[in-house]
């Protein structure tokens, strides 16, 4: 007997102790990002991470950290670059700090449709060109997953260019945003997300600008009812991965992360386009005030000097992209 329980003891170790091998064998990687729980953007995180655990067959497995906590999206790119976290995914404009171009990817009303967007994104050949400008500055573009385009929430009504007249509104830490909204007449306020309800709530901003996604999840619609469908910007969010961290990844790992990307991109962008007249319905029957067709045509007339001002500053590159978008939405409809 005591043979026999001593043989268990021996066997009971030997697999506790293989058991322990396999968990130090995986390697964890953290992915930040500024979305909340109920997001697209969270649910797209959630799909990668579960297919690079079963594309490397659990040698990785992602820890996706949603809400800002680990910090907000200028913190999370640059501790992406210095490796401080593995993945991150946001907004084109956001990286522009780091690749000072990718801010012409922010101009005003480029494409109409996001059949014209995914078509853009895939196929350009300057946008292209920006991406592979990133691994030197310490990340990498994966892929080009989905936010929608960019609409306003306000507290009063906003139909055109007269209505946003000295008006405050935030957004993000973007000059090519900052160009567009102040051409249109706003006054502009940078904050992090997590304080926008409470702002906009307290009245030191007038309201806000995000894709419908943002403002459903985000609940931007109770403290700011009027939501205008002025689709200003398009405005998706290429994920990206630490340079450091890409470089430790063998050929083979390379390989299954860059396809968990492309799965979740294809899944955020039929979320996305699949869902903003859903949300958009529950936020009417909550008490927002759904603007669907305001004056387009006067915003588009406002923010003309913008490409003038872009030019200033990028050249060449400036109508290089503009040519791209133009024959894109000539060929897209």
């Amino acid at each position: 007997m005591t043979r026999f329980r001593t043989t268990l003891l021996a066997l009971a170790a030997a697999v506790a102790l293989g058991t322990s091998g396999i968990a130090a064998a995986q390697t964890v990687l953290k992915f930040s990002h500024t979305d909340q729980q109920a997001g697209a953007r969270q649910a797209a995180a959630q799909l990668f991470a579960k297919k690079v655990e079963e594309l490397t067959q659990g040698r990785y497995k992602v820890n996706v950290f949603c809400c800002s906590q680990l910090g907000n999206d200028p913190k999370n790119i640059e501790q992406l670059a210095l490796g401080g976290i593995d993945f991150t995914v946001s907004a084109t404009g956001s990286y522009a700090p780091h690749v000072p171009s990718l801010n012409l990817t922010m101009m005003p009303f480029l494409v109409d449709s996001y059949a014209q967007g995914w078509k853009l994104y895939d196929d350009s050949k300057w946008i292209q060109a920006q991406y592979e400008k990133a691994p030197a500055k310490g990340f990498r573009f994966l892929a080009t997953w989905e936010a929608g385009f960019r609409s306003m929430t306000t507290k009063e009504p906003l139909n055109s260019p007269a209505d946003a007249a000295g008006k405050k509104l935030r957004t993000f830490p973007n000059e090519m945003m900052r160009w567009t909204l102040e051409a249109m007449g706003f006054n502009i306020q940078i904050m992090p997300l997590p304080e926008v309800y409470l702002a906009i709530q307290q009245g030191a901003v007038q309201g806000q600008e995000n894709p419908v996604d943002t403002i459903y999840s985000n609940k931007f619609y109770e403290v700011a009812p009027n939501v205008t469908l002025t689709r200003h910007v398009y405005s998706p969010i290429p994920l990206a991965v630490s340079e450091k961290t890409w470089q430790k990844l063998s050929a083979a790992d390379q390989k299954a992360v860059r396809e968990a990307a492309q799965v979740a991109a294809k899944y955020s962008r039929e979320f996305i386009a699949g869902n903003d007249a859903n949300q958009l319905k529950e936020m009417a029957s909550k008490g927002a005030k759904i603007n669907a067709q305001p004056n387009v045509e006067s915003f588009r007339a406002a923010v003309q000097p913008v490409y003038g001002k872009a030019r200033e500053k990028f050249g060449a590159d400036v109508d290089a992209l503009l040519a791209e978008a133009a024959a894109v939405r000539k060929s897209v409809k």
